[in-house]
C-alpha cells in the first residue's frame, strides 16, 4: 500500500485548484500522462531530491516519487508510487488523488508549458499534408514551438484511458 504524506496546513483555496505535481526521475512516463491529462507536472532528470522537495513546498505541488525517504520528508505533500508499471502508476495517482482529466491536451508534453491555439493556416507546411487536410484545430507550445493536434495519438490516448477505466484502473 502507498502512503500520502500531507504537508502541514494546506489551505482551502489550494484544495479547490487542480493539483500541480513535481515528479522524480523514476516516473517519466507518469509525468507525460499527467501532462496529457492537463495537469501542470514538472519533470526533470537534473533535479536532485533536495531540489524536488524544495520545489514541491515552494510551489505547493504534490511530489510523486518511488523513493520512500523522499516521500517521508517533513513538510512535503508527497505520494509514494508503488508500481514500476506506468499504467499502474496512473491508476494509483488518479485513484488516490481522485483525479479527473483537468483539460486534456492543454500542456506541452516536452516542457509542460500551457499550449496556445494557433490558426490552421499558420501550420500549413509545418505538419504532414494529411494532418493539415484532416484536422481543424491546432495548438503550439509558446516555449519550445512543438505543434499539437487531436489526431491518432489523441484517439490512442482516449482508448487507453477507456481501457484503464474498464479495468478499474482509473476509477471514474
Amino acid at each position: 500500500m502507498s502512503e500520502i504524506t500531507p504537508a502541514a496546513g494546506p489551505d482551502d483555496a489550494a484544495k479547490a485548484m487542480p493539483p500541480c505535481f513535481v515528479v522524480d526521475q523514476m516516473l517519466g512516463q507518469l509525468a507525460k500522462w499527467l501532462r496529457l491529462l492537463g495537469y501542470d507536472t514538472i519533470y526533470s532528470t537534473s533535479l536532485d531530491d533536495a531540489d524536488l522537495a524544495r520545489l514541491a513546498v515552494a510551489e505547493n505541488r504534490v511530489l510523486l516519487t518511488r523513493d520512500t525517504q523522499l516521500a517521508r520528508r517533513r513538510g512535503v505533500r508527497a505520494l509514494l508510487v508503488s508500481s514500476d508499471s506506468p499504467p499502474e502508476q496512473l491508476k494509483q495517482v488518479t485513484t488516490e488523488l481522485d483525479l479527473l482529466p483537468a483539460d486534456a491536451l492543454s500542456r506541452c508534453l516536452r516542457c509542460n508549458a500551457p499550449l496556445q491555439s494557433i490558426d490552421r493556416s499558420v501550420v500549413c507546411g509545418l505538419v504532414p499534408p494529411y494532418v493539415w487536410r484532416t484536422q481543424e484545430h491546432f495548438s503550439v507550445c509558446p516555449v519550445c514551438g512543438r505543434l499539437y493536434w487531436r489526431g491518432t495519438h489523441w484517439q490512442r490516448m482516449q482508448e487507453t484511458l477507456r481501457h484503464l477505466r474498464s479495468e478499474g484502473l482509473a476509477q471514474r
